[in-house]
C-alpha cells in the first residue's frame, strides 16, 4: 500500500538520478496524496522526460475519471492481468521520483504515522505505470504505483509495500518487455530502508511543509526510531 509520500529533491539532482532530458521547474512536495498531480519520468522517442501526470490511473476505456480514485496502486501479482493496468504494464511504464513515503500503525488508539526512506538518504523511483483517458472535454494523464508483499524491515507497519526499484533497472523498467520487468516486481531489500514517527499533521492533505517528514520526538523513546 502507498497512499501519501514526499518528493523535495531539487529537479537537478533528479535529471542527474534519472536521466531525463527536460528541466521542469519541480516544487517541492511533502505530502503527495491521490489524485494530486505529481512527477514521473518516462521513456519518449526524444530520450527520457518527467512530466507531472495525475495519482490515480484512469484506464483508457473508463467511462469518467472517478476510477482512478481507487487505482493509485497496482499489485504485482495481478498487474498483468487486470483489466486496469494490463495496457499500461505492457507499454507504458514509468518511475515516480521519492524522497520518502508514509505507512499508518495503530498504537495507544491512534493511527501513528511513520515515514520511510532509504537509509542512503537518497531519492529513489517506485516502478509505475501511466495511461491516457480522453473524455467529451479533457484529456487526462495519470499513473499508478506497483505494490508487493512488505520486506522485514517494513512488515510491522504494513503487509504490502511499494516496488521500489534500484537504479540499474530503471532503463530495464521503462524499455524492457513484459517478461524482462516481471521479475523486478519485489521488495528493496530490508536492510536498506528504514523508518521514523512523524506528526499527525501529516494526516491533512492540506498540510504539505517540511514538518510532515520531520522526526516526531515527543513519544516514548522507543517508538522514536525502529
Amino acid at each position: 500500500m502507498c497512499g501519501r509520500y514526499s518528493i523535495t529533491t531539487p529537479p537537478e539532482a533528479l535529471r542527474r538520478l534519472f536521466q531525463f532530458v527536460n528541466l521542469p521547474n519541480l516544487q517541492p512536495r511533502w505530502n503527495v496524496a491521490p489524485t494530486q498531480q505529481a512527477p514521473v519520468v518516462r521513456a519518449t522517442a526524444a530520450g527520457r522526460e518527467l512530466s507531472l501526470l495525475r495519482w490515480g490511473l484512469i484506464p483508457a476505456w473508463a467511462k469518467d475519471p472517478s476510477i482512478g480514485a481507487r487505482c493509485i496502486n497496482a499489485r504485482a501479482d495481478t498487474v498483468a492481468d487486470k483489466p486496469a493496468f494490463r495496457s499500461a504494464f505492457r507499454t507504458r511504464r514509468c518511475l515516480v521520483p521519492v524522497d520518502g513515503f508514509f505507512e499508518w500503525r495503530a498504537e495507544n488508539r491512534v493511527r501513528q504515522p511513520y515515514c520511510i526512506v532509504l537509509k542512503s538518504g537518497e531519492p529513489f523511483a517506485f516502478a509505475g505505470l501511466w495511461e491516457r483517458w480522453t473524455g467529451p472535454t479533457e484529456t487526462i494523464e495519470s499513473f499508478s504505483i506497483i505494490t508487493t508483499e512488505a520486506n522485514e524491515t517494513l512488515k510491522p507497519l504494513h503487509e504490502r509495500m511499494p516496488v521500489i526499484l534500484p537504479p540499474e533497472a530503471y532503463a530495464p523498467w521503462l524499455d524492457g518487455s513484459v517478461e524482462e520487468v516481471i521479475g523486478l516486481l519485489r521488495p528493496l531489500p530490508a536492510a536498506l530502508v528504514a523508518y521514523h514517527p512523524v506528526d499527525q499533521r501529516v494526516n491533512a492533505v492540506k498540510n504539505d511543509d517540511p514538518a510532515c517528514i520531520t522526526p516526531f520526538t515527543s513519544q516514548p523513546a522507543q517508538l522514536r526510531f525502529i
